[in-house]
């Protein structure tokens, strides 16, 4: 008998003794705020979390709080399929610091977790909208404004400024030291490629291969010197824009090593790529097959696709996205690759955003052509599947590439030229939002414009200028390409034209006198609200012309440009019907000469624009 007791006494200390001890290494998000319209749900990441007990108490000077807690409180908590992950729901009433406590038989694991006071006005931000240039930057490669940070140990990858698919070394403070550069150029907001830490041993450099969600890459800086180049920015009259990608992950993100459910990424018996058929979400006749493949397949071996059927993981993202917002100040959104992400709960994820922000602007990328395909992506628009994906914005990409192929011949032709621009203003609506919508001569993922105009020609590359600051819809304006930089090598691929921005001596007349005719126009453009909400309306020609007019009750902008090589008259006699209603003399915003646009004798050199402001 005492020989059984024995072993029982041996067999419960055991058991005990070996019992998991919790351990929390990670708490997302880093912290809350009262007054948000999203609920909190606390993701908890360590070791034997699972079926923890979880308590709540106020700290005051680091001390803890007797009686109980209301400030924050446990509504509900349920595990994962790892048992080292635990979703903690909470109430959140009060402002304070707060310890939570997960316990397990004897054992305890604490963190400590701040709730703020929300900022005053946040909710009702105001966005980018039409009124705004957007001056897109490629984040390591823009300015190296703090060399020490250059190579970071613990990073898997170093500067290397002698090869050109590796990190220069571009960063916050290289941003930061620009700002005056920005603004004088006539930008009123930026946009930086991602920011947020990205581990990848080889071309991380372009920053899409997220491998924390909550802290910038320290090559870049700090979360601390991210806020401090939103403030500075907005001093200056700058909004901010981050660039966020809820479609995949990097494959060092830390959650790799221990998922907490196998669906939180879509996964395969081996590597498949997606086939980048937007089509197939709104296509009658398309497969399951590719609809699940296009969603669900991933963007590139190094990015994982993210699931956010799963809906811890969409609640994480919609956390995520709005702790960015509220924790730097931000203005916007850019979207990542956004009809990869799966429809539906992509849809419900801007939707918690804007519902959080209903002033904010939030542009996808919806990479695709002809312009109904693109439509499709904006909210409002009427789909036939009754699907609305609540972004406010989308990128015109039909549009950049009717300019491009306007411009990179002298082709007079009876669809070539200009009237490839003319075709494409023929769809706008389609748009729910016609003067919502981002418009852009290129961006990091395509050769520069200076690259692809005929003869590289620089009166091209203004003429496509001309254009951007004048049409309906949000300009963006790729960083070097205000001194119509050109890529380095191209047979080498993108990584070529993401150089770093001339400063100093290496910036050339040529670059100085671009520079400054396109800061006349964005900085013209900036106190016209004809062209910020105005309506269109525009003249067919055969030769390679283009007239527009944007226009409102009280004034209006003629836009006549010339991409010809011989010189053109206007046709004035053809625009009496809205011509009529204003006084036809006006000052050319560009040149600063004044026309008449009653007479019939106006003539306009080759490759060359004018843009005429009347009034009533």
């Amino acid at each position: 008998m005492k020989k059984h007791f024995l072993l029982l006494s041996v067999a419960l200390w055991s058991a005990f003794s070996l019992q998991a001890k919790p351990r929390i290494d990670r708490a997302e998000p880093l912290c809350w705020w009262t007054e948000m319209n999203c609920p909190l749900t606390l993701m908890l990441h360590g070791e034997d979390l699972a079926d923890a007990e979880v308590t709540i108490q106020h700290l005051n000077d680091g001390r803890v709080v007797k009686g109980e807690c209301t400030g924050l409180q446990v509504k509900s908590q349920h595990n994962a399929e790892s048992p080292n992950y635990l979703f903690v729901d909470l109430a959140v009433n009060e402002p304070g610091t707060y310890r939570i406590t997960l316990k397990k038989g004897k054992h305890t694991s604490k963190v400590d977790y701040t709730i703020h006071t929300r900022r005053e006005g946040s909710r009702e931000r105001q966005g980018f909208n039409s009124s705004d240039m957007i001056y897109l930057i490629m984040s390591d490669r823009f300015v190296d404004g703090d060399p020490s940070n250059n190579t970071v140990e613990g990073m898997a990858e170093a500067c290397a400024k002698d090869n050109v698919h590796g990190r220069f070394g571009g960063d916050i403070q290289g941003i930061i030291n620009s700002l005056d550069h920005i603004a004088a150029l006539g930008a009123t907001a930026i946009w930086p490629t991602p920011l947020l830490e990205d581990n990848e041993a080889a071309w991380s450099y372009h920053g899409y291969a997220c491998s924390d969600y909550y802290h910038i890459d320290p090559r870049y800086g700090s979360n601390e010197l991210y806020c401090q180049m939103v403030e500075k920015a907005h001093e200056k009259g700058i909004k901010f824009i981050m660039d966020m990608v809820p479609n995949h992950c990097g494959g060092t993100h830390w959650w790799m090593k221990d998922l907490p459910y196998h669906d939180w990424i879509n996964q395969f018996d081996q590597f498949t790529n997606t086939h980048n058929v937007f089509s197939a979400n709104y296509d009658i006749n398309a497969s399951e097959y590719d609809r699940l493949l296009s969603n669900r397949g991933w963007f590139d071996r190094p990015m994982p696709d993210m699931n956010l059927e799963n809906p811890d993981l969409l609640q994480y993202f919609k956390q995520w996205a709005i702790w960015w917002i509220e924790y730097a100040n931000l203005d916007g959104l850019r979207v990542d690759t956004y009809p990869y992400i799966e429809m539906v709960p992509g849809s419900e994820w801007v939707k918690a955003i804007m519902d959080e922000y209903p002033n904010l602007n939030i542009v996808g990328e919806c990479w695709t052509r002809p312009t109904p395909a693109v439509a499709y992506w904006q909210s409002g628009v009427k789909n036939h599947n009754g699907f609305d994906s609540h972004m406010p914005s989308v990128m015109d990409f039909p549009l950049e590439e009717a300019i491009r192929q306007a411009l990179e011949s002298d082709n007079q032709g009876w669809g070539g030229g200009l009237t490839c621009v003319y075709d494409v203003l023929t769809m706008d609506y389609m748009y729910a939002d016609v003067n919502d919508i981002l418009i852009m001569l290129g961006n990091h993922d395509m050769d520069r414009i200076a690259d692809v105009v005929k003869d590289q020609d620089p009166r091209r590359v203004k003429l496509a200028y001309t254009l951007l600051a004048t049409m309906r819809g949000i300009p963006q304006v790729f960083y070097g390409d205000e001194y119509a930089m050109k890529s380095a090598d191209r047979t080498l691929g993108h990584s070529t034209l993401r150089m770093p921005l001339p400063l100093g001596e290496e910036v050339t007349a040529e670059m100085q006198d671009m520079y400054e005719y396109q800061a006349r126009l964005f900085q013209w453009r900036k106190g016209e609200p004809v062209i910020h909400t105005g309506k269109t309306m525009h003249f067919m020609s055969r030769d390679n012309t283009y007239g527009f007019f944007r226009y409102n009750d009280n004034e209006a902008v003629f836009v006549f440009a010339n991409a010809s090589t011989d010189s053109r008259t206007i046709p004035t006699a053809n625009y009496a019907e809205i011509l009529g209603k204003y006084n036809p003399v006006g000052l050319d915003v560009i040149t600063g000469k004044i026309y008449d646009l009653s007479q019939k004798d106006i003539v306009v050199e080759p490759l060359s624009s004018i843009v005429v402001k009347l009034q009533k």
